[in-house]
This record gives structure tokens, sequence and C-alpha cells, in this order.
């Protein structure tokens, strides 16, 4: 892996491993998660509460949403700092990186 100065995937002096791709965003995507957290336990209580179902399924569709908002924040880090650095730094391993990118893909999209 290329590693840049003061750059997110430079490794840890200590460990010698480098963090993820979105350590950079980390805080952001563990706050989105967090909001999904408490949208479905907002959900449980309305089905506890015996809430209408349409109510009910607006807040599903909002939780949906929200996952797909943090799977696309974590796909495009994976685009900007996995696949960009290993294919700088090797090309064979640039393509393997883009092989596991479409695959994340497809999972995302459900294709």
């Amino acid at each position: 892996m290329t590693t840049i100065p003061g750059h997110a995937n430079t490794p840890d002096p200590a460990t010698g491993t480098a963090p993820h791709g979105y350590a950079d965003h980390k805080g952001d995507h563990l706050a989105g998660l967090h909001k999904v957290e408490g949208q479905v336990r907002g959900i449980t209580r309305m089905v506890d509460d015996d809430r209408y179902c349409v109510d009910v399924l607006t807040q599903i569709s909002a939780v949906n949403r929200a996952l797909q908002e943090v799977a696309l924040g974590l796909l495009d880090d994976h685009v900007r700092h996995c696949v960009t650095d290993a294919a700088r730094s090797d090309p064979g391993e640039g393509e393997e990186k883009l092989a596991e990118l479409a695959l994340a893909m497809r999972r995302t999209l459900r294709l």
C-alpha cells in the first residue's frame, strides 16, 4: 500500500497496520449508524403501541434510506482510499480491489 504522510492510510507505527479507508469519516459513519439504531428503536415502540401501518412503513423506509447513505459513504471511502491506493502501488492489487468493489456494489444494490 502506498502511504501518504498524515493520511488515514498511513500505517500505525505501533502496529504496522493501516486503518481502513473509512478512517477519515468514521465519526460520520458511526453517527449515521447511531441514528439508524434510534430509528429502529422508535419503530419497535410504534409497533408495540399499535401505531398505524402506513406510519410504521414510512419509518421503515426512512431507516432503509439512512442505511443506504451509510453504505454509499463507505463505498465512496473504499474507492477513494483502498482502491486508489492499491492501484497506485500494484496494478494486480488494483484489479483485485476493483473486483472487490464490484462485488460490494452488487451486494449494496442487491443485484
